[in-house]
């Protein structure tokens, strides 16, 4: 999953896991349970962050290497949300599956524009009272967010692996065409040798799925 902060990674996540039966890997969830567990691991990212600083990403790759077996042993599918966020992750984690045999078929590219986000992200502070998410910083985790994140996505086209989609909808109809692509892809995944693969964008069929949010006008 690679998408701006607001457009619906975790929600939709979520629902493509449940549709298919497999594991959401959600990076966050996952080191918040191992600290609230008191794991080895969980102890190792809470020595960071009490001392303020950010987790390794070894620690995260560790731990998503074995979400990964786990993942293979019951059958072999997986979504995953909260990595990469920068090309040096994305490498890693490729590595780690080929190691696995559990390349991504696809990556899922949510696009959205920054004046929707910034006003979904504000919606979202307000209704759960955090006065820490202001205009100023929203638009600062955006920008770094188009900065590392460009090369991951030309890099998933480059490998035939991406799938674009308009996310500036309902979620629902965002929904229905993501799960409508991906019963697609899976029917023709197994057949199509990755020499042959190409990157798929379904911005342009949003009418088809759902009626496109355009930007609020600034008063």
């Amino acid at each position: 999953m690679i998408a701006p902060p607001g457009a619906g990674k975790g929600t939709h996540s979520s629902v493509i896991a449940a549709h298919f039966g497999i594991p959401h890997i959600a990076t966050g969830d996952l080191l918040r349970d191992h600290v609230a567990r008191g794991t080895a691991l969980g102890r190792a990212v809470k020595q960071h962050l009490d001392r303020g600083g950010l987790v390794p990403d070894g620690i995260v790759l560790n731990m998503i290497e074995e979400e990964f077996a786990t993942a293979r042993a019951a059958g072999g599918g997986y979504v995953l949300d909260g990595m990469p966020r920068n090309m040096t992750q994305a490498r890693a984690l490729y590595d780690i599956a080929r190691r696995l045999g559990m390349t991504a078929n696809v990556a899922l590219h949510l696009q959205a524009d920054d004046e929707e986000l910034v006003r979904r992200l504000l919606a979202r502070a307000a209704l759960e009272h955090r006065a820490d998410d202001t205009e100023e910083v929203i638009e600062h985790r955006l920008a770094l967010y188009h900065e590392v994140t460009a090369p991951i996505v030309d890099w998933y086209a480059e490998r035939g692996i991406l799938l674009s989609v308009d996310a500036m909808r309902p979620i629902e109809h965002v929904g229905r065409e993501v799960l409508t692509a991906l019963e697609v892809l899976r029917r023709l995944v197994d057949h199509v040798p990755d020499s042959a693969r190409r990157p798929i964008d379904l911005t342009g069929l949003g009418a088809a799925f759902g009626r496109r949010v355009e930007p609020r006008s600034p008063r």
